[in-house]
């Protein structure tokens, strides 16, 4: 009987041991697990958000592409060859641009035979604008890539083209016009250069982690930087990436004073920019952020202002012209700085004053000038997480 009995405690015992380990076990995975999320949150703790802002065409995802080369491993060449449709898209829907802008300006110029394309060249014209209309566009071959070069050539096309700012005639057009026949080879592959005069818009949220000084966080801070859309449309997502931002990078393309917003060609693009900037300003889940504002496309400012009036926007209505070449494009530039310094302490409570507010002149395409201008950012924040830390 008792062995019976103690035969029976020994095989419960038997089996209530698994049962303890497996508690051990659970119990050792869930320490494991906070150990890795406290972990994690301290690591966190480190990275400081940067959010990079401005309106639709302002430059901002050629500053993020150019982040990611300057200071992260770059694009692996699947990711260069992904770009091949876009480039081949982009060059597709310039043509089209620029030969529907001489249907646009042959109507309402009064000058109108200048924008005439040649009979020779309608045709072609009339293709390529049917080709650049679709929603899946062909690779671009050699002999496309001929008629566009033809077209292009063709005397109203550029004085279409001189007329950039009436219509919606991407920056990169001489960039994709001067390189078609390389596109238009069987092996092309993107070059860095080619990704970053590509043309794709944000749509939604991209981020990408770095240091400006290298991966070793001992030696510089680090930062995760997000791209939004800019156009109208996809402010709404920029909402849930406000909480604990460090500084905002804001990109303004100063060289758009002349020209209409894509999505409303009544609305000139400087004037959405200041709107956008001081609506962005007096939020009030910015009242301690940085503000570090890129005055970007100074490379088609200085080449434009001397030829187009400062003043035909009307937030520059009181600019006045005080000399020529290099003088009045300095001069045009710290009118421009001016008037957004004054937008930024008009629209800055008292209590917000304190917040750094850094300007720096940028042009998206100059790598070396970018790596320059985030060395700078990087040593300006660094410099404020000592104030506050009591260290200075």
């Amino acid at each position: 009987m008792l062995s019976t009995v103690f035969g029976g405690m020994g095989s419960l015992c038997s089996r209530q041991k698994p049962l303890c380990e497996a508690d051990t076990e659970e119990t050792a995975r869930a320490a494991e697990i906070e150990r890795r999320i406290t972990q994690e949150t301290k690591a966190e703790q480190h990275i400081h958000k940067l959010l990079l802002l401005g309106a639709g065409e302002s430059g901002k995802s050629t500053i993020f592409k150019q982040i990611k080369l300057l200071f992260q491993t770059g694009f692996s060449e699947a990711e260069l060859r992904s770009y091949t449709s876009v480039i081949h898209a982009n060059v597709f829907q310039t043509i089209k641009v620029l030969y529907d802008g001489t249907k646009e300006l042959a109507q309402n110029d009064t000058n109108s035979s200048k924008y005439v394309v040649s009979l020779d060249n309608k045709e072609i014209g009339e293709k390529l604008s049917d080709i650049g209309s679709r929603w899946d566009y062909p690779c671009l071959t050699r002999e496309i890539a001929k008629e566009i070069e033809t077209l292009w050539n063709d005397a109203a096309i550029q004085e279409t083209y001189a007329c950039g700012g009436m219509l919606q005639i991407p920056d990169c057009t001489q960039y994709f016009m001067e390189n078609l026949e390389r596109f238009s080879d069987v092996n092309y592959v993107p070059t860095k250069e080619d990704v970053l005069y590509a043309r794709v818009r944000t749509s939604g949220v991209v981020e990408i982690q770095f240091s400006p000084v290298g991966e070793n966080r001992k030696s510089g801070e680090v930062y995760r930087l997000y791209d939004v859309g800019g156009q109208r449309n996809e402010r709404r997502k920029w909402i849930h990436l406000f909480e604990g931002v460090t500084a905002i990078i804001f990109c303004a393309a100063i060289s758009e004073y002349d020209q209409l917003l894509f999505e409303d060609e009544t609305k000139n693009r400087m004037m959405e920019t200041k709107e956008l900037f001081d609506w962005v300003l007096k939020e009030t889940c910015f009242e301690k952020t940085s503000f570090m504002l890129f005055l970007n496309k100074f490379d088609i400012f200085e080449k434009k202002v001397q030829k187009v009036p400062l003043n035909v926007c009307e937030w520059f209505k009181d600019y006045q012209p005080m000399a020529s070449g290099k003088q009045e494009v300095e001069h045009a530039y710290e009118f421009v700085k001016k008037k957004f310094e004054e937008l930024y302490f008009q629209s800055s409570r008292p209590d917000r004053v304190d917040r750094v507010f850094k300007i720096y002149r940028t042009t998206a395409l100059d790598q070396k000038l970018v790596k320059k201008t985030f060395k700078l950012v990087d040593e300006t924040l660094r410099r404020r997480n000592l104030i506050e830390a009591g260290l200075l």
